[in-house]
């Protein structure tokens, strides 16, 4: 018997760890990402218990333990980025802006530059 090792995290979790070394993207675009992935965890938890009851029977009434497990991480993990993907939750956004941070040339050249 083969043990079968699962990842309960999706594969973008994996970018978040490469982020701080790709060149390819600006600081405000790493920021965007890791507020997304964030909210896609905190999705996950919510929804995880959030559909336990919707699971508990109908397809699902014939399958043992493990598989009903493996099932609903498959669906509350593709919910959850589904999610966070289409930017409309918002917490995202609300991330992004406490990383930042507040003396940037993203906030206007007055903020970049001391007040006289």
């Amino acid at each position: 018997m083969v043990p079968i090792q699962l990842n309960t995290m999706s594969a973008n979790h994996l970018r978040v760890e490469q982020l701080a070394n790709d060149t390819r993207l600006g600081q405000k675009e790493k920021l965007a990402e890791i507020g997304r992935q964030f909210e896609a965890i905190l999705l996950r938890t919510y929804l995880g218990d959030a559909m336990k009851p919707m699971l508990g029977g109908g397809i699902m009434s014939g399958m043992n333990e493990a598989q009903k497990g493996i099932y609903q991480d498959m669906m509350v993990n593709t919910l959850a980025d589904q999610i966070s993907n289409s930017g409309q939750f918002g917490l995202a956004h609300m991330f992004q802006m406490q990383l930042t941070p507040k003396n940037t040339a993203a906030d206007g050249p007055a903020a970049a530059s001391p007040k006289e």
